[in-house]
Parts: structure tokens; sequence; C-alpha cells
């Protein structure tokens, strides 16, 4: 848990622009870039629980042609999903 306005250099590496914010690492710290941001309740709980169980698996659940599709991605791409409680 990190404080964003003292602990600048965390919220700069993670890059976190909002609070309240959770961002989702592997065990060694590795970052995939996933962010929750705001109160993740109801059902948008179970989105949270769905990225860390992903992320520690190791398995992203794409199958392998949509893998090699986003191979072929020759810049960063920035999703943002949005939804509001049930």
């Amino acid at each position: 848990m990190y404080n964003f306005t003292l602990d600048k250099n965390r919220v700069e590496e993670y890059k976190v622009d909002k609070i309240p914010a959770m961002v989702v690492c592997d065990g060694t710290g590795k970052d995939y870039g996933i962010r929750f941001y705001g109160i993740p309740a109801g059902y948008e709980f179970t989105s949270l629980i769905e990225a860390i169980r992903n992320v520690s698996s190791g398995e992203s659940g794409l199958t392998e042609k949509s893998k090699q599709e986003l191979k072929k991605l020759n810049k960063p791409v920035h999703i943002q999903v949005f939804v509001t409680l049930t």
C-alpha cells in the first residue's frame, strides 16, 4: 500500500494517475499494466479476482490464434474499460 502524495516514486513507477487504485503484479513485482481504479464492488470484484488469478497463473486465457494476432501489434495499445455498479 502506498500513499499517492508521499510515495511519488511508486506512483510514477506504476503510472497511477487516479486514486484509489490497485495495481495487479505478479509475485516478482512484474507489472502487467492491469489497473483497477475506484472500488471494485459488486460484480466488478469478480474482475479483480480474475485478474489476480490470470497474473498468478501466467495464463491469459487467450487462444493461440489470438496470441499470434496480438504479436503483430507494432506499437503500444492503451485499453480502458469503464463500468458502473450493477
